[in-house]
């Protein structure tokens, strides 16, 4: 453990210390809505976090290696055995991480798991389980545009900020760090800074909804746009990232042919290049590309085309990922496949893909 330093205190927090913080009553002059708020960031704030990372560095001419600050931003208590979550693009490129506590305890972390294609991560800490208070988890699915939402973080090193708003909009596309799409994005107009990055998006009864992930802001301040990661996504996959140290992706063991030759030829759905020894797309008799020897020359022969999943049409591999992701190893899925200009329904079942 290294010693923890009190960093300065935000204006959030000295607000919350005049209003009454601690164990001391909360004022009455504030109307029912205020206090309920006071109390949810006095409650969700200790499972707060932020997050620093170091990267390691060679001087040029004597080759030393030496660390310096690559990334900081928020993060918040998973579980008591010391997991913390945060986005991967904050601990991206880093060698070595600390965590500070909301009593400023600083704990040195190690990387459990990354979910690059969610811009999630997990560390863990060594701290003694009376620190660690794990948040209420939610779910994302029922959320309504209008309803209030609150955004934790503990950005640029300062102590835990609140800031609240309302869900703009649902079902927002957000590029992860690296270049997949997440899918069922959550738009809040609650004040997001590149510091809140990795903490908490709640309710208005203070249960984990989201991760604070992104802003949309050419100026790279808060424009009352933000996004974060739905926690129905971080729900199922947090235990594999602390479990494996990598997502378990579902599928049906094909190789893809890539989306910018399909495209080129415009053909439709996901074009399968190869299908995978022993996997259920083999024993279900689909196929990918041959070739084959004619008089004329060798002749290129297309196999199958995946059109559809569970009735949702599929334009893309990522299209085709995200849904096998929304159904999980283990489910059946109904795909509409095309061969030759004929199109038939196969169901199989999703297994793990390494």
């Amino acid at each position: 453990m290294v010693g923890g330093v009190p960093g300065s205190w935000s204006l959030v927090v000295l607000m919350a210390i005049l209003l009454g913080a601690g164990s001391h009553a909360i004022s009455d002059e504030l109307d029912s809505s205020e206090r309920r708020q006071v109390e949810i960031f006095r409650r969700a704030s200790m499972s707060v976090v932020n997050v620093n990372s170091r990267a390691l560095r060679r001087r040029f001419f004597t080759l030393d290696v030496f660390e310096v600050p690559s990334g900081t931003g928020s993060g918040f208590i998973w579980d008591r055995d010391g997991n913390v979550v945060t986005n991967y693009h904050v601990i991206e490129g880093g060698s070595s991480f600390q965590v500070t506590l909301a009593d400023h305890s600083t704990y040195d972390a190690r990387v459990v798991g990354v979910a690059p294609d969610k811009d999630l991560a997990v560390l863990r800490i060594a701290a003694p389980d009376g620190k660690l208070s794990p948040l209420e988890r939610g779910r994302s699915q029922g959320l309504a545009v209008g309803q209030r939402v609150l955004a934790l973080g503990n950005p640029f090193g300062l102590d835990q900020s609140l800031t609240v708003g309302v869900v703009s909009a649902l079902g927002r596309e957000l590029r992860a760090p690296n270049g997949r799409t997440i899918r069922d994005v959550i738009q809040t107009d609650a004040a997001i800074n590149p510091g809140n990055s990795g903490g908490p998006l709640l309710d208005s009864s203070g249960r984990l909804i989201g991760v604070n992930s992104a802003i949309y802001s050419p100026s790279g301040a808060s424009a009352g746009i933000g996004f974060a990661v739905p926690v129905d996504t971080v729900r199922r996959l947090i235990p594999q990232l602390i479990q494996h140290g990598h997502p378990i992706q579902p599928g049906i063991g094909v190789v893809p042919l890539s989306d910018a030759i399909t495209r080129r030829y415009d053909l439709e759905g996901v074009v399968i290049r190869d299908i995978i020894p022993g996997g259920p797309a083999e024993e279900a008799g689909l196929q990918g590309i041959r070739v084959e020897v004619t008089r004329s020359g060798r002749q290129t022969i297309l196999g199958d085309q995946i059109i559809s999943v569970d009735g949702n049409p599929v334009n893309s591999t990522d299209d085709l990922l995200h849904l096998f992701e929304r159904r999980g190893v283990g489910k059946k899925v109904r795909l509409v496949v095309q061969r030759t200009g004929t199109r038939r329904q196969v169901n199989l079942k999703l297994v793990p893909i390494e």
